[in-house]
């Protein structure tokens, strides 16, 4: 039988519920300045903590083995379907959603996800549809997202839209340590609010920090985004931010698979293609190089959600046609 400490007090829910697993360790002060003072349910209460954790590795014999979840935990509001193989070009790859049975993000709400994917692996993680982060009276809500890529690992991180709602406060870090030999391409795209109701940048404060690192006994950066968006009076920024326009959507290429040229090339004529067909005449949009021959990242901004969307979709199937020499498939919603 497990004898206790009789001086030390077991932790309720266990290490994952504590505040030190789900609060981060530094909100930007443009979202911190709302406090954590509970308007109704205070941070840690039943169902405002979030957990999930996906562990995938390389399962079966030689000649015909796949990537298979082996590790999975998960706390609600965030839970998964079970992973899916409908891509005939790679029955090796799971398709995977992320779930959330909320519906959305409310105040002091605290969310945490990590993904391990393990050597060779490969496997595509997106949402069951656009993230809702909706009004808040008090406090602030967070989203933690731990991504770890061994080598030769294959990731597409690919999530909907988040949408914020009128007077949200908001932050999410994601973290992704990428071993030199994997490839992960990743995106994140944000709407000014629920536009057709005529909500543009209402929020109070949306802020990202999105991090590539390559791991190891001294960890460097890859590349290290941060968005910071304050709203005043329906409008953020200038040139240099939106200049007025409602969504910005990015996508980040690294992979030794191919040259950071190449990528850059590949993102550049993709998404050109899709932003002169439409007609949105607010798109924007910019390719670049990673240092260190890293690979490549795409951003645009517009008005447009079917084009913003068309503009994803076309960039992350060309990049992985181009890495893969197969077709990516269409994503099933």
């Amino acid at each position: 039988m497990e004898r206790h400490d009789p001086g030390v007090v077991p932790l309720h829910g266990g290490p994952r519920l504590q505040p030190a697993h789900f609060e981060p360790a530094h909100v930007p002060v443009e979202v911190a300045r709302y406090g954590t003072a509970a308007h109704t349910l205070p941070v840690g209460s039943p169902g405002k903590v979030g957990i999930l954790e996906l562990g995938f590795a390389l399962r079966g014999p030689e000649g015909a083995r796949r990537t298979e979840l082996v590790h999975h935990f998960q706390k609600s509001p965030l839970q998964i379907m079970r992973p899916l193989y409908y891509n005939l070009a790679r029955p090796d790859m799971p398709y995977t959603y992320i779930l959330t049975t909320g519906g959305g993000i409310l105040h002091n709400d605290r969310q945490r996800m990590d993904l391990t994917f393990g050597p060779d692996t490969s496997a595509f993680v997106t949402t069951q549809a656009h993230t809702k982060i909706y009004r808040m009276e008090s406090g602030y809500a967070t989203s933690l997202i731990n991504l770890d890529l061994a080598d030769g690992a294959y990731v597409e991180f690919l999530p909907d839209p988040v949408i914020p709602y009128a007077q949200s406060r908001f932050y999410q870090r994601l973290h992704a340590d990428v071993h030199p030999g994997a490839t992960l391409i990743a995106a994140e795209t944000v709407y000014a609010g629920r536009m057709t109701r005529g909500e543009h940048h209402a929020y109070a404060a949306y802020a990202t920090d999105f991090e590539l690192w390559r791991p190891g006994p001294e960890p460097a950066p890859l590349a290290i985004d941060r968005v910071r968006l304050v709203p005043h009076d329906g409008y953020v920024g200038g040139a240099a931010v939106l200049g007025g326009r409602d969504i910005v959507a990015s996508l980040y290429v690294v992979t030794p698979r191919l040259p950071a040229r190449e990528v850059a090339d590949v993102l550049q004529d993709s998404v050109a293609a899709v932003v002169e067909a439409s007609d949105d005449d607010a798109a924007r949009f910019g390719v670049s190089v990673l240092p260190g021959d890293a690979g490549a990242w795409m951003r645009f901004v517009g008005d447009d959600t079917i084009t913003s969307l068309a503009v994803q979709k076309a960039a992350a199937a060309a990049v992985h046609e181009a890495i893969t020499g197969s077709p990516a498939p269409p994503i099933r919603k």
